[in-house]
């Protein structure tokens, strides 16, 4: 996580990248780092392929897919 954005949403490098939540073993694309009305903290937002979205800690986020020119990256990249 590097800077806010806006929203109370955070940058991340993976934004836009299939990741896997190393909690549940499961792999979405990182749609945001943003708070929850449920957690104090902002929580990782990911989306599978035709499922419903879910939260996981930042810190459980591994193993982004490659770079292709089709994804959509965070700033920075």
């Amino acid at each position: 996580m590097s800077s806010a954005r806006s929203l109370m949403h955070s940058d991340h490098q993976w934004l836009g990248r299939e990741v896997e939540d190393t909690e549940t073993g499961r792999r979405g694309i990182l749609r945001a780092i943003a708070p929850d009305v449920e957690h104090p903290r902002p929580v990782a937002w990911l989306m599978p392929t035709g499922g419903m979205e879910w939260t996981t800690d930042p810190g459980a986020l591994d193993n982004p897919a490659p770079l292709t020119p089709d994804t959509r990256s965070g700033e920075g990249q």
